[in-house]
């Protein structure tokens, strides 16, 4: 089985993929983050590269301050992430260590994170179990219980070639066995597959139900500046937001944006007063600064809704 699929994934794998091309603990160490509830696109074509280009290194990173990395994952969300990649740095300083038990230890570092860097950067005999993988090894053990497939995982791990096989079942879940039409005929290892005959009986994702939210916003433009204020809770800490306001009778434009466990209908108000503790945010270079993704969002749909209008 090892044989046939890494013949499959020698043919048919990412291997495009920039953090698939370095042994770079540092540079794994990164893109695992930032995938993390991330489309692999928007990852690979914008902020991974531009992340890298400004702290290359781990050393450069644990030099940095917040607001510096949260202007560069602006957008990306889950800002919880960028402030965890940066106390590790800081912990860290010049490299990660080597084994799960102490990558654990770090802020923002569970058990899928530690075992990847154990078996990319380290190519280490550590069965690495994501949502594809997971889809992979219950299809193929018929298995009903999801307690079961780390120790499952790491039974069939190919431990003289671990990283290439965690990889390759990584891409046989992202391009074979996909949730809903799973290309059982092209799959290299059907043959030895105890779930082939009903897959969509094993490894369902369970939905996430989200609550149903919304949110004013009030926009205050002047001289190429717009108002924010800098947050002070938990989602969006230290990071600058576009001032709610309690109704919008008359909302000029309207957008939708969600996250964890929310789905949002958000409205946007002109305003004619600049609401209290704000600042004025040049829009020329909003890029500089840490601007939450619905923030992003809420200023892109004014402009060109504004610029529509004239």
């Amino acid at each position: 089985m090892h044989k046939v699929l890494l013949e499959w994934f020698e043919k048919h794998g990412r291997h495009e993929l920039p953090w698939r091309q370095t042994q770079d603990v540092y540079k794994i160490y990164l893109s695992e983050i930032m995938l993390q509830q991330t489309q692999v696109s928007r990852v690979e074509g914008e902020y991974y590269p531009k992340f890298l280009k400004r702290f290359p290194t781990l050393k450069a990173l644990a030099q940095a301050s917040e607001n510096e990395v949260l202007a560069l994952w602006s957008g990306l969300g889950y800002y919880s992430r960028a402030r965890n990649l940066l106390q590790c740095a800081k912990i860290c300083k010049d490299t990660l260590p080597k084994e799960p038990k102490e990558l654990m230890k770090l802020p923002g570092i569970g058990t899928y994170t530690a075992n990847a860097i154990c078996a990319f950067a380290y190519n280490q005999p550590v069965a690495v179990v994501d949502t594809n993988i997971k889809r992979v090894i219950m299809r193929f053990f018929a298995l009903q219980d999801e307690k079961e497939v780390q120790q499952k995982a790491q039974m069939i791990l190919n431990t003289n070639e671990p990283k290439k096989h965690n990889l390759a079942l990584m891409d046989l879940g992202s391009l074979l066995c996909t949730p809903k039409n799973p290309l059982c005929d092209q799959c290299p290892i059907q043959q030895w597959c105890a779930g082939k005959e009903s897959p969509h009986s094993f490894g369902k994702t369970k939905k996430t139900k989200r609550e149903e939210k919304v949110i004013h916003f009030g926009i205050f433009l002047q001289s190429g500046h717009i108002a924010m204020e800098r947050s002070n809770k938990n989602l969006y800490k230290n990071m600058f937001i576009l001032p709610a306001i309690e109704s919008a009778p008359k909302p000029f434009a309207t957008f939708k944006h969600s996250y964890t466990k929310y789905n949002i209908q958000a409205t946007l108000t002109l305003l004619n007063k600049r609401p209290p503790n704000t600042h004025l945010i040049p829009l020329q270079a909003l890029s500089a600064y840490p601007v939450a993704s619905i923030a992003l969002k809420g200023i892109k749909k004014a402009i060109k809704h504004l610029q529509e209008d004239l």
